[in-house]
């Protein structure tokens, strides 16, 4: 369950003017507060864009603005932002895609915001604002499930889970926060699930909103300014009903997630991917025997019905979990043998073993639900119900291929490969994106530093959703002539079956050049988890000798950590592969060079991509040109702009892939960069040729 207020808030009276346009333009202008008080340089780039989002947000428009890197995008969104928010008394909502960001505006920006509010003396009203991160509920501990849970021991818990319950109650007397995150080591799943304020009975109703967790967490937020969250839990919470479900009651009230907010969206080149992915279906088999042992485990005779349902109860659960089994277990053998991730085109793909148990359980709950009088119990009983009711649907949805508008599949995953998932997406997102987010009345603006293609923005508007939607577009500031060297592979064996294996000889041959040649860190960037654990086996013995940091994705750090290891150690060799393309932010020499092994393409084989690829062919489309190639051209783009971060930084890109140089689409890459130019490298010229700064 995803929640945010109850159905008494009420909706914000009519806004006040606003006065961000007009403050934008003396605090950004040259020799305007924010260079005269906080001594910050001007930028044409940042004024231009604060002047463009503060009218935008005053007329309550859409905008996209993509600013290259250095403009100072998030100052240029959130100065006036937080004006217009107090002018009218409406919340800014600031969504990003990576954690980098969120505590980059949570930690400096926001802090910077408050000092020029605070050093000039016209803007003292502003200095006072509030600020709030919103998390997913379930991250939150409620300590009224976590009484509960202790005084429900016999009925909940083995001996091994209740010593982690006195953990973490343990733990729940000193936090300040109760978020999972800050309790190390992590609690276990299945216990947290029972004290977490992912539930019904966490509210208003039944908790103390000075002692609970998550509705102190909810009193800060109703008094925020600006709400900093993610682009997934946006999309959960729109999914889960948006504005409406959280306090808007009339019919035509405004607003994406609160009643007449207004929204900024930081990486929104991320986000008609992230929103695919939360507009669709996702059933896993271990998230299904998770919400059934949540009722009754077999193995521990632990559960809701140890305590509510009895022995008809406790064996529909057991039937239940017995048919997940059968289900589950048919398709991996029938579907998965070969590959881990397959389409499903035709209906009925299996048995639907599961309808029958389900429905039991569900008319089981309603009955034990019905018998007990309004309460914290019936609510938990009736949450449950609901929660069988939507995996029954979904099942339902995904075996007759429900949705035409969807495509489905079936996919293998965890670390043995073992947990099969149901999964549907919209084929077009862009509907779904028009009705719930740029539908909601109120402004949206949209901005990174790439969202253009071909030095256009409305391919990529339309594919949000936004088509009528302002575009502007600004460059960078910093000198890329001057500070950026970029060498292309040009003898490289193009990708092929045929020439594979000399294609990833020749790849870590240059790899080890390049790394081994550049005294700061390096990031190397994979299209392919083989290729890049096939040579790092074969350089990680060279770095080890020569005693150089070497991480790969996928061992033990995070992004987040990886990152924070490249900064401190200064001379880190990083390989990466798909999220390490965005959203890396590592300045000076600690990141002195990118290389790119291959241009982005992402396999034609998924899902996803194969049916949009045929919807586009059935209008009479080119997939390459209008779907392959652009998210391409952003992702390389992307990859890119990790390299120069600041003013001063220097470095090199690398790339070895040859199809720049031999394809005809290899120009649109090389004009994707941000310099003009570039070196040719051959193994008989690179001794000479490759000259990183010194």
């Amino acid at each position: 369950m995803i929640g945010l207020r109850d159905d008494s808030d009420s909706a914000p009276a009519a806004p006040k003017p606003s006065h961000a346009p007009e403050l934008a333009e003396k605090i950004f202008a040259e020799t305007g507060w924010l260079q005269d008080r906080l001594k910050l340089e001007h930028r044409p780039e940042q004024e231009q864009m604060a002047r463009t989002v503060a009218a935008a947000m005053a007329a309550d428009e859409t905008l996209l603005f993509e600013a290259g890197t250095g403009v100072g995008k998030s100052l240029a969104y959130l100065v006036p932002g937080i004006i217009h928010a107090m002018d009218q008394t409406r919340q800014l909502i600031v969504s990003t895609n990576t954690i980098s960001l969120q505590e980059q505006i949570e930690t400096q920006d926001l802090p910077l915001c408050r000092r020029l509010f605070q050093a000039a003396p016209p803007l003292a009203v502003y200095a006072g604002f509030k600020s709030a991160v919103l998390v997913g509920k379930s991250n939150y501990l409620c300590t009224t499930r976590l009484s509960h849970a202790l005084a429900d021991r016999a009925s909940l818990f083995t001996d091994e889970e209740y010593t982690e319950l006195q953990r973490i109650a343990a733990w729940a007397e000193v936090s300040e926060t109760g978020l999972r995150h800050d309790l190390q080591p992590p609690p276990r799943a299945e216990v947290w699930e029972t004290v977490s304020a992912d539930s019904s009975s966490c509210s208003r109703k039944h908790c103390q909103g000075d002692r609970c967790f998550y509705q102190r967490a909810r009193t800060r937020l109703r008094a925020a300014h600006v709400i900093i969250i993610n682009h997934a839990l946006l999309f959960a919470l729109i999914n889960a009903g948006g504005a409406k479900a959280q306090g808007a009651t009339s019919t035509d009230a405004r607003g994406v997630l609160f009643p007449d907010d207004f929204l900024v969206l930081d990486e929104a080149h991320t986000v008609p991917e992230v929103a695919t992915n939360h507009f669709g279906l996702s059933l896993s088999s271990y998230g299904i025997e998770r919400a059934l042992k949540h009722l009754f485990n077999p193995r521990t005779k632990r559960g809701l019905f140890r305590k509510f349902g009895g022995s008809e109860a406790q064996q529909g659960v057991v039937d239940a979990l017995d048919a997940s089994r059968q289900f589950f277990d048919f398709l991996a053998s029938r579907l998965l043998n070969e590959r881990a991730v397959v389409r499903v085109r035709e209906p009925d793909a299996a048995e639907p073993l599961l309808d029958g148990p389900l429905g039991s359980l569900h008319r089981i709950l309603g009955k034990l639900g019905d018998k007990l009088e309004d309460g914290r119990e019936r609510d938990e009983l009736l949450e449950q119900k609901a929660r069988i009711k939507s995996i029954q649907a979904g099942l339902t949805e995904w075996l007759t291929l429900g949705d035409k508008a969807q495509v489905y599949w079936v996919e293998r995953s965890g670390r043995r490969q073992t947990i099969v998932t149901l999964r549907g997406a919209p084929i077009d997102v862009a509907p779904a994106l028009r009705q719930h987010l740029f539908g909601c009345g109120v402004g949206i603006t949209c901005t990174s530093a790439t969202l253009a293609m071909g030095g256009a923005i409305e391919p990529f508007a339309a594919r949000l959703g936004a088509d009528d939607a302002r575009s502007v577009i600004v460059k960078s500031p910093f000198n890329f002539e001057r500070n950026m060297r970029v060498y292309v592979a040009a003898d490289i064996p193009l990708p092929s079956p045929k020439d594979a294996r000399l294609a990833i000889e020749s790849l870590t041959d240059y790899i080890g050049f390049c790394t081994r040649r550049v005294r700061g860190g390096s990031l190397v960037l994979f299209t392919s988890y083989n290729d890049m654990r096939t040579v790092a086996a074969a350089l990680e013995p060279v770095y080890q000798e020569e005693k150089r940091p070497f991480f790969m994705q996928g061992e033990t750090l995070s992004r987040s950590e990886l990152t924070r290891q490249m900064r401190t150690l200064g001379n880190a060799v990083v390989f990466g592969t798909d999220s390490f393309w965005t959203g890396v932010d590592v300045p000076g020499d600690a990141l002195a060079q990118v290389i790119i092994t291959r241009l982005p393409f992402d396999p034609p084989t998924h899902p996803i991509t194969e049916a949009r690829a045929e919807a586009i062919q059935d209008r009479g489309g080119n997939p390459f040109n209008e779907l392959t190639l652009p998210d391409a051209l952003i992702k390389f783009r992307q990859g890119v702009g990790r390299l120069i971060r600041t003013q001063s930084d220097r470095g090199l890109v690398t790339v070895l892939d040859a199809r720049v140089l031999a394809k005809t689409y290899g120009r649109l890459f090389l004009e994707c960069l941000p310099k003009r130019g570039f070196e040719q490298l051959t193994l008989a010229n690179r001794e000479q040729q490759f000259r990183p700064f010194a």
